[in-house]
Protein backbone atom coordinates (compact mmCIF):
# COMPACT_ATOMS: atom_id res chain seq x y z
CA UNK A 1 0.00 0.00 0.00
CA UNK A 2 2.79 2.72 0.76
CA UNK A 3 3.93 1.96 -2.51
CA UNK A 4 1.17 2.63 -4.07
CA UNK A 5 0.76 5.64 -2.43
CA UNK A 6 4.19 6.76 -3.71
CA UNK A 7 3.18 6.02 -7.31
CA UNK A 8 -0.16 7.99 -7.16
CA UNK A 9 1.34 10.62 -5.71
CA UNK A 10 4.47 11.03 -8.30
CA UNK A 11 1.82 10.77 -10.79
CA UNK A 12 -0.44 13.21 -9.77
CA UNK A 13 1.25 16.42 -11.26
CA UNK A 14 -0.14 16.53 -14.91
CA UNK A 15 3.73 17.08 -16.49
CA UNK A 16 4.81 14.00 -15.02
CA UNK A 17 1.72 11.74 -15.75
CA UNK A 18 2.53 12.97 -19.35
CA UNK A 19 6.49 12.46 -19.65
CA UNK A 20 6.08 8.84 -18.24
CA UNK A 21 3.46 8.42 -21.11
CA UNK A 22 5.75 9.78 -23.73
CA UNK A 23 8.40 7.50 -22.18
CA UNK A 24 6.26 4.70 -22.59
CA UNK A 25 5.29 5.17 -26.01
CA UNK A 26 8.59 6.19 -26.96
CA UNK A 27 10.31 2.46 -26.67
CA UNK A 28 13.73 4.41 -26.77
CA UNK A 29 15.86 5.84 -23.90
CA UNK A 30 15.09 9.55 -23.25
CA UNK A 31 17.61 12.10 -22.08
CA UNK A 32 16.95 15.12 -20.04
CA UNK A 33 17.22 17.87 -23.24
CA UNK A 34 14.49 15.73 -25.15
CA UNK A 35 12.10 15.59 -22.51
CA UNK A 36 12.55 19.28 -21.83
CA UNK A 37 12.42 20.16 -25.66
CA UNK A 38 9.11 18.30 -26.14
CA UNK A 39 7.58 19.91 -22.95
CA UNK A 40 9.05 22.68 -22.90
CA UNK A 41 10.73 23.46 -20.06
CA UNK A 42 13.77 23.92 -18.31
CA UNK A 43 16.04 20.69 -18.53
CA UNK A 44 16.50 20.99 -14.26
CA UNK A 45 12.38 20.52 -14.22
CA UNK A 46 12.66 17.49 -16.54
CA UNK A 47 15.56 16.11 -14.71
CA UNK A 48 13.49 16.59 -11.50
CA UNK A 49 10.03 14.91 -13.32
CA UNK A 50 12.78 12.09 -14.10
CA UNK A 51 14.04 11.61 -10.75
CA UNK A 52 11.01 11.75 -8.95
CA UNK A 53 9.61 8.60 -11.47
CA UNK A 54 12.97 6.39 -11.37
CA UNK A 55 12.53 6.80 -7.05
CA UNK A 56 9.24 5.01 -7.62
CA UNK A 57 11.12 2.21 -9.84
CA UNK A 58 8.71 3.67 -12.59
CA UNK A 59 11.91 4.44 -14.35
CA UNK A 60 15.67 3.42 -14.43
CA UNK A 61 18.63 5.28 -15.33
CA UNK A 62 22.43 5.06 -16.30
CA UNK A 63 25.53 7.21 -17.79
CA UNK A 64 26.26 6.61 -21.22
CA UNK A 65 28.75 8.08 -23.87
CA UNK A 66 27.25 9.40 -26.44
CA UNK A 67 30.10 9.32 -28.88
CA UNK A 68 29.97 12.94 -30.10
CA UNK A 69 32.37 14.05 -27.08
CA UNK A 70 31.64 15.72 -24.40
CA UNK A 71 30.26 14.58 -20.68
CA UNK A 72 27.76 11.26 -20.36
CA UNK A 73 24.63 11.34 -20.70
CA UNK A 74 22.14 10.05 -18.48
CA UNK A 75 19.50 7.96 -19.79
CA UNK A 76 15.96 6.56 -18.90
CA UNK A 77 13.85 3.96 -19.59
CA UNK A 78 10.71 2.13 -18.66
CA UNK A 79 11.57 -0.10 -15.49
CA UNK A 80 10.81 -3.52 -15.55
CA UNK A 81 9.26 -3.79 -12.29
CA UNK A 82 4.97 -4.24 -12.63
CA UNK A 83 2.99 -1.40 -11.69
CA UNK A 84 -0.18 -2.05 -9.93
CA UNK A 85 -3.12 0.58 -8.55
CA UNK A 86 -5.34 -1.68 -7.42
CA UNK A 87 -7.63 -0.88 -4.50
CA UNK A 88 -7.57 -2.53 -2.49
CA UNK A 89 -4.20 -4.70 -3.63
CA UNK A 90 -4.99 -7.92 -6.23
CA UNK A 91 -2.61 -9.89 -6.98
CA UNK A 92 -3.59 -10.83 -10.66
CA UNK A 93 -0.14 -11.88 -11.77
CA UNK A 94 -0.51 -14.76 -9.28
CA UNK A 95 -3.83 -15.78 -10.45
CA UNK A 96 -2.23 -15.65 -13.85
CA UNK A 97 -0.09 -18.10 -12.67
CA UNK A 98 -2.02 -20.28 -10.93
CA UNK A 99 -4.34 -20.76 -14.25
CA UNK A 100 -1.38 -21.42 -16.51
CA UNK A 101 0.29 -23.89 -14.17
CA UNK A 102 -3.68 -25.48 -13.61
CA UNK A 103 -3.86 -25.56 -17.32
CA UNK A 104 -0.19 -27.26 -17.85
CA UNK A 105 -1.12 -29.65 -15.62
CA UNK A 106 -3.47 -30.56 -17.50
CA UNK A 107 -1.19 -31.92 -20.49
CA UNK A 108 -1.57 -31.39 -23.90
CA UNK A 109 -5.24 -30.92 -23.54
CA UNK A 110 -4.85 -28.38 -20.96
CA UNK A 111 -2.44 -26.60 -23.22
CA UNK A 112 -4.67 -26.86 -26.27
CA UNK A 113 -7.50 -25.04 -24.29
CA UNK A 114 -5.18 -22.57 -22.74
CA UNK A 115 -4.68 -21.64 -26.56
CA UNK A 116 -7.99 -21.72 -27.82
CA UNK A 117 -8.68 -19.58 -24.67
CA UNK A 118 -6.06 -17.13 -26.27
CA UNK A 119 -7.48 -17.08 -29.29
CA UNK A 120 -11.10 -16.52 -28.12
CA UNK A 121 -10.51 -13.89 -25.73
CA UNK A 122 -8.39 -11.69 -28.75
CA UNK A 123 -11.42 -12.18 -30.96
CA UNK A 124 -13.83 -10.73 -28.27
CA UNK A 125 -11.28 -7.54 -27.72
CA UNK A 126 -11.81 -7.17 -31.45
CA UNK A 127 -15.30 -7.63 -31.48
CA UNK A 128 -15.39 -5.10 -28.33
CA UNK A 129 -13.84 -2.79 -30.57
CA UNK A 130 -16.20 -3.39 -33.55
CA UNK A 131 -19.43 -2.65 -31.59
CA UNK A 132 -18.50 0.87 -31.05
CA UNK A 133 -18.51 1.75 -34.98
CA UNK A 134 -22.12 1.07 -34.92
CA UNK A 135 -21.46 -0.19 -38.76
CA UNK A 136 -25.04 -1.31 -39.75
CA UNK A 137 -23.71 -3.27 -43.20
CA UNK A 138 -20.89 -4.96 -41.22
CA UNK A 139 -18.70 -3.63 -44.19
CA UNK A 140 -15.13 -1.88 -43.03
CA UNK A 141 -12.15 -0.89 -45.22
CA UNK A 142 -9.00 -2.08 -44.66
CA UNK A 143 -8.13 1.29 -42.44
CA UNK A 144 -10.62 0.85 -40.46
CA UNK A 145 -10.22 -2.87 -40.01
CA UNK A 146 -6.44 -2.04 -39.21
CA UNK A 147 -7.38 1.15 -36.91
CA UNK A 148 -9.58 -1.38 -35.00
CA UNK A 149 -6.83 -3.49 -34.45
CA UNK A 150 -4.49 -0.78 -33.50
CA UNK A 151 -7.59 0.56 -30.80
CA UNK A 152 -7.87 -3.11 -29.25
CA UNK A 153 -3.93 -3.30 -29.20
CA UNK A 154 -3.28 -0.19 -27.23
CA UNK A 155 -6.21 -1.76 -24.90
CA UNK A 156 -4.68 -4.67 -24.25
CA UNK A 157 -1.07 -2.54 -23.06
CA UNK A 158 0.84 -4.05 -26.15
CA UNK A 159 2.16 -0.38 -27.23
CA UNK A 160 2.37 -1.19 -30.65
CA UNK A 161 3.29 0.19 -34.02
CA UNK A 162 2.44 -1.00 -37.10
CA UNK A 163 3.65 -0.31 -40.76
CA UNK A 164 1.86 -1.68 -44.01
CA UNK A 165 2.95 -3.02 -47.16
CA UNK A 166 2.48 -1.18 -50.43
CA UNK A 167 -0.24 -3.50 -51.17
CA UNK A 168 -1.62 -3.96 -48.37
CA UNK A 169 -1.34 -7.84 -48.12
CA UNK A 170 1.25 -7.53 -45.28
CA UNK A 171 1.03 -5.95 -42.00
CA UNK A 172 4.34 -5.83 -39.82
CA UNK A 173 4.04 -5.03 -36.20
CA UNK A 174 5.85 -4.73 -33.30
CA UNK A 175 4.62 -5.06 -29.37
CA UNK A 176 6.94 -3.40 -26.88
CA UNK A 177 5.29 -4.45 -23.88
CA UNK A 178 4.11 -7.77 -22.74
CA UNK A 179 1.21 -8.00 -20.55
CA UNK A 180 2.05 -11.41 -19.49
CA UNK A 181 6.27 -11.23 -19.56
CA UNK A 182 6.44 -11.89 -15.78
CA UNK A 183 4.30 -15.03 -16.15
CA UNK A 184 6.19 -16.21 -19.42
CA UNK A 185 9.48 -16.33 -17.70
CA UNK A 186 9.11 -19.29 -16.74
CA UNK A 187 6.62 -20.79 -18.78
CA UNK A 188 7.73 -18.99 -22.13
CA UNK A 189 6.64 -21.81 -24.51
CA UNK A 190 2.81 -22.51 -22.85
CA UNK A 191 2.95 -18.48 -22.47
CA UNK A 192 4.22 -17.16 -25.35
CA UNK A 193 2.39 -19.98 -27.89
CA UNK A 194 -1.31 -18.61 -25.99
CA UNK A 195 0.10 -14.81 -26.82
CA UNK A 196 0.34 -15.86 -30.65
CA UNK A 197 -3.17 -17.16 -30.66
CA UNK A 198 -4.65 -14.43 -28.62
CA UNK A 199 -2.91 -12.00 -31.46
CA UNK A 200 -4.50 -14.25 -34.47
CA UNK A 201 -7.62 -14.36 -32.81
CA UNK A 202 -7.40 -10.26 -33.15
CA UNK A 203 -6.53 -10.32 -36.77
CA UNK A 204 -8.98 -13.55 -37.34
CA UNK A 205 -12.10 -11.66 -36.28
CA UNK A 206 -11.21 -8.87 -39.06
CA UNK A 207 -9.95 -10.68 -42.04
CA UNK A 208 -10.95 -13.63 -43.45
CA UNK A 209 -7.81 -15.43 -43.73
CA UNK A 210 -3.99 -14.81 -42.12
CA UNK A 211 -0.71 -15.96 -41.45
CA UNK A 212 0.59 -14.68 -38.45
CA UNK A 213 4.39 -15.41 -38.94
CA UNK A 214 6.58 -14.39 -35.51
CA UNK A 215 9.63 -12.46 -36.01
CA UNK A 216 11.01 -11.30 -33.06
CA UNK A 217 10.58 -12.38 -29.27
CA UNK A 218 11.05 -9.78 -26.11
CA UNK A 219 12.35 -13.05 -24.12
CA UNK A 220 14.95 -13.97 -26.75
CA UNK A 221 16.38 -10.69 -25.74
CA UNK A 222 15.00 -8.96 -28.64
CA UNK A 223 13.72 -5.13 -28.54
CA UNK A 224 10.20 -6.30 -29.31
CA UNK A 225 8.23 -9.13 -29.78
CA UNK A 226 7.52 -8.59 -33.67
CA UNK A 227 5.12 -10.32 -36.41
CA UNK A 228 4.63 -10.20 -39.84
CA UNK A 229 0.56 -10.96 -40.74
CA UNK A 230 0.06 -12.24 -44.38
CA UNK A 231 -3.57 -11.46 -45.83
CA UNK A 232 -4.94 -14.06 -47.84
CA UNK A 233 -6.32 -12.36 -50.95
Amino acid sequence: MEQTLKVTSVLSDPTRYHIYQYITKRHKDVTVQEIADNFEIHPNVARLHLSKLEDVNMLVSETKKTGKGGRPSRLYRLSEDVIQLNFPFRDYQLLSKIAILTMLELGEQGKKALYLTGKRLGSELIEQQISRHHHTDGAFTFDQKLNIIKSASTMAGFYPEFEVSDDKTKIYFQIFNCPFKEVAIDHSEAVCSMHYEFLKGMFEAVFDSIELIEKQNLLAGCDSCSYQAVIAQ
